[in-house]
């Protein structure tokens, strides 16, 4: 989603362009948006409940959304992943989330993809994963 444009209804007007996508964890979902407004304008964090809609090519932020509350998260991508036991597994490269739901249905790593019933925590320092099965913590 990086570099969508974020436009207005009606007269379709640009908002700026998507910078980041922030993330809540249990349940894992979208929480806000992050968008470049332009070189002299400060980034604006947007809820994802203040989208009207979100498509391949573009997102359109509702009327009136810059009024909702912007929940609490962290930006998943770039992240490093880390097993519960400390194991380094690498990067976060993606995330595939529904945008009905905003609910994330997979992250890709540098390592493969993760479903989200592995995740287990998403801090400043790494997201946290459940080892493969048949691996025990400790």
């Amino acid at each position: 989603m990086r570099g969508l444009p974020v436009l207005t209804p009606g007269d379709a007007g640009r908002v700026g362009v998507v910078r980041a996508l922030t993330v809540g964890g249990a349940p894992w979902r979208v929480t806000s948006v992050r968008i470049a407004r332009g070189r002299l304008r400060k980034d604006a964090a947007v809820a994802w409940s203040a989208l009207g809609a979100a498509g391949a090519d573009l997102l359109i932020a509702r009327s009136g959304g810059g009024s909702d509350p912007v929940p609490a998260g962290r930006e998943l991508v770039g992240s490093r992943v880390l097993t519960e036991c400390g194991e380094e597994r690498g990067t976060v490269l993606d995330a595939a989330f529904d945008p009905l739901t905003a609910r994330i249905e997979a992250v890709l790593t540098t390592s493969g993809e993760l479903p989200p019933d592995r995740l287990l925590g998403l801090g400043d320092h790494a997201l946290v994963v459940r080892a493969p099965s048949g691996r025990a913590p400790g």
